[in-house]
């Protein structure tokens, strides 16, 4: 009855976030990242120049987040992630769920950016990549039979 009496007087908030899913659609591969965020999510994105992946974010309180994303999307030689939340790099924990990995961190309230940066993100070797590496292969074999015949010529 006492403890009733104090709950009544000095409420406690109970609540917390709910786990909340985005899928993340890059190229023909979609994942699931899951979190947990005191706050409204705007939009995720992969930023493949700088391996990291972006999350967009507005009216937060202070509280902490949670995200869960697949190894197969972004991923850090040796779970070193760089975590920058508004441009200053924050320390995280870190669990590794086999093929996904979670991370969780502070956020302060007005919080707008989350980056997390890694060694790998999807996709590795862009399309795009492709033509560029068909193009030197063949440059480098129409090179070598055109070096074998000018050395056979001068011999």
């Amino acid at each position: 009855m006492i403890l009733f009496s104090l709950l009544l007087i000095f409420p406690i908030n109970f609540a917390f976030g709910e786990e909340r899913n985005y899928v993340l659609t890059i190229d023909e591969h979609s994942f699931d990242v899951i979190y947990d965020l005191d706050g409204e999510l705007l939009a995720m994105a992969i930023d493949q120049e700088l391996d990291s992946l972006l999350v967009g974010i507005e009216n937060v309180k202070d509280s902490i987040f949670h995200i869960e994303f697949a190894n197969e999307m972004i991923t850090a030689e040796n779970n070193e992630f760089a975590v920058l939340v508004d441009g200053f790099e924050i320390d995280y924990d870190i669990d590794n769920k086999g093929t996904s990995t979670v991370l969780t961190f502070f956020l302060d309230e007005g919080t707008q950016e989350i980056e997390i940066i890694g060694t790998y993100v999807i996709p590795e070797f862009p399309i795009g990549t492709i033509p560029l590496l068909v193009a030197l292969t063949g440059a480098i074999s129409i090179l070598a039979k055109y070096q074998k015949s000018l050395s056979n010529h001068f011999v």
